[in-house]
Formats: structure tokens, C-alpha cells, sequence
């Protein structure tokens, strides 16, 4: 991702290598907003028990900095690509976890149905899946940006200013492309 002034995620991965507590510091600032966004809800209601979003994302960091020494930053949005392929294994295992063990739900005397949460309706783990599998096809740019408008909400002109793009048409133009190759793996994939 582009950072202006700032430090690049690379050169911070470079200082976090040579020891620099402050660069890993910088670096947990620059990703956990986003990570926090993009973790939140992903986790069916059956598999939630007691883990919050936030000890997700905090597991989730602390693995990629275990595995950081063999981590390569391979251009624009490699790290954010890292730290999601880390959680999205978090999440499945926690779903694998969560249907091996018996429900503890208490019995009380009127049985309340509960409807399911709009995301856990609209995505299954097959659709989650799929969609995984669509987006880490894409070029790195194109990831990048369907990431950014689809999982965490940005504009377009947000996007542009994130990827390089000339202009928020650009960017616009290249997440549309991008989504209609998903579609395309997507069902195939189906």
C-alpha cells in the first residue's frame, strides 16, 4: 500500500528483521484497523464461543511476526495478502474446532429461534472458499483492490490514492474487471 511520507511495509519489514521494536510497532498500527475490519464478523456464530474479533486479529498478528523471517514482501499489498491467508486459517480451524464439540447452549423453559446474522446467511464456508480461492487468482493490484472496496469499504478515490491508480475511475475500472473474473472462478468453481 502506498504511505506517502511514511515508511514502506517493506522497510519495516527490513527494520522488524535487524531488531527494531518501533518498526514492528508502526507496522501493527498501519495493518490492525484494517485487519480488525476485514476479521470482523468471519466467524459463523456456533464457532464464535469466547473469541472476539480482536484475539483473532491479535493471534493473527502474532503468527505472521513468528513467521516474518521467511515472510517476502512481493510488492503492493503482499502483507495484507499475508496477514489475511493467516487468519483466514485461524477462522477455519476455529470452524473445524467448533463442529468437532457439542453445543452448551442452556435449556430454558421457551425455546427462542435464533435467525442466523445476515453475513452467516449470505456465506457459507463453500462461498468463502470460492471466493478465496477467485481472489488469490487475481493479479497482486487487482487483489488489492477488490480487497479494499469489497472487504474493507473504501472509495474509490480512498482506492486510487492506495494502489497508484491515475484517477478513481481507474481504480473503479480495475476492481470491475477484477470482480468479473471472480464471477467467472467463482462459478466455475460451483
Amino acid at each position: 500500500m502506498s504511505s506517502g511520507n511514511l515508511e514502506t511495509t517493506h522497510q519495516l519489514v527490513e527494520r522488524i528483521r535487524d531488531g527494531d521494536a518501533q518498526a514492528r510497532d508502526r507496522l501493527i498500527r498501519r495493518y490492525l484497523p484494517m485487519l480488525s475490519r476485514w476479521a470482523h464478523g468471519r466467524l459463523p456464530g456456533p464457532a464464535r464461543d469466547l473469541n472476539e474479533t480482536a484475539d483473532l486479529v491479535q493471534l493473527t498478528l502474532l503468527r505472521a511476526f513468528q513467521a516474518l523471517p521467511a515472510f517476502e514482501v512481493q510488492g503492493p499489498g503482499a502483507f495484507f495478502a499475508y496477514l489475511r491467508q493467516i487468519m483466514s486459517n485461524i477462522l477455519k480451524d476455529e470452524i473445524r474446532r467448533s463442529s468437532r464439540r457439542p453445543g452448551h447452549d442452556e435449556i430454558t423453559e421457551e425455546v427462542v429461534e435464533h435467525d442466523p446474522l445476515p453475513l452467516e446467511r449470505a456465506v457459507n464456508l463453500e462461498t468463502l472458499q470460492a471466493y478465496e480461492q477467485a481472489l488469490n487468482a487475481l493479479e497482486p493490484d487487482q487483489r488489492e483492490a477488490v480487497i479494499l472496496r469489497i472487504e474493507l469499504g473504501l472509495s474509490h478515490e480512498e482506492i486510487a490514492r492506495s494502489i497508484d491508480a491515475p484517477s478513481a475511475n481507474a481504480a473503479r475500472m480495475k476492481i470491475a474487471r477484477a470482480l468479473m473474473r471472480m464471477a467467472e472462478l467463482m462459478n466455475a468453481h460451483r
